[in-house]
């Protein structure tokens, strides 16, 4: 069953309307006709199942037949600092990060992040629609944001806003995330309240050694993903995974 989402101001009690690009691929290339049943998420996490009442070259409507009892998010809310990359890479990063289940992309901007980039960043709508629609192709619950970009300065103040603050390093030896969680349980954490975890993975060229002590002074735990180094473009992804499959869904119940 096709999902698609619009935004929460497009539902009355009984209608959601779409409109927009979903409209030419639900008429023209899903060729979606009345009377078929689709999931209609309103962007807030609420999902309904829907009939397809109408479609015009301009809007479909959708009536609302039933709320869902859905919810496909970790949870484990997961926010990525990530430092801003060179080329296409921050495409690449939200759509799989999406598909993994972060709640936030924060572009950062370092000491070794390319000078060119440090000026305006206009990329945030078109990342937005690749979120969007990895959001669909992944069944989300919940549409994850791209924010606009921050200093690395602002990182610093935003340590103490999440549960923990994980920096994967290319010269951490011996502390990784299985380490970090052993050593948690060995001081008596309940490893079930910690809900918000943030990843801050450095650009191309990693951080400054200065970066790395400031960050680990404000409480963030400097660890390894293995032996092997990962692209910045690799690195949120690894960092995600291990940690959704030691707290989150990742894995499923079996």
């Amino acid at each position: 069953m096709h999902k698609f989402f619009t935004p929460k101001e497009n539902f009355s009690e009984t209608e959601g309307r779409i409109v927009g690009d979903d409209v030419k691929h639900i008429y023209k290339v899903l060729r979606l006709a009345k009377g078929e049943k689709v999931v209609l998420n309103n962007c807030v996490g609420e999902e309904f199942l829907g009939e397809v009442k109408s479609v015009e070259k301009t809007e479909v409507i959708i009536s609302i037949l039933e709320k869902l009892d859905i919810n496909n998010e970790s949870e484990v809310k997961i926010y990525l600092f990530q430092g801003l990359p060179k080329s296409q890479k921050m495409d690449l990063i939200v759509q799989k990060g999406t598909e993994l289940g972060i709640a936030e992309f924060i572009p950062t901007i370092t000491s070794r992040v390319d000078v060119k980039l440090k000026g305006d960043f206009k990329k945030l709508d078109r990342l937005n629609r690749i979120v969007l629609e990895a959001s669909k192709q992944s069944k989300r619950t919940i549409v994850p944001k791209v924010l606009e970009p921050i200093a690395f300065e602002e990182v610093l103040n935003r340590i103490n806003t999440v549960d923990l603050m994980l920096v994967p390093y290319e010269n951490a030896e011996n502390f990784g995330v299985k380490t970090l969680f052993k050593e948690l349980k060995d001081k008596n954490v309940d490893l079930g309240t910690i809900k918000n975890i943030g990843i801050f993975v450095g650009p191309e060229g990693g951080f400054e050694d200065e970066e790395i002590s400031i960050l680990k002074e404000k409480g963030a735990y400097i660890i390894t993903l293995g032996s092997r180094i990962l692209r910045t473009e690799t690195a949120g992804f690894v960092a995600t995974s291990l940690i959704q499959y030691e707290l989150g869904d990742l894995g499923g119940d079996i």
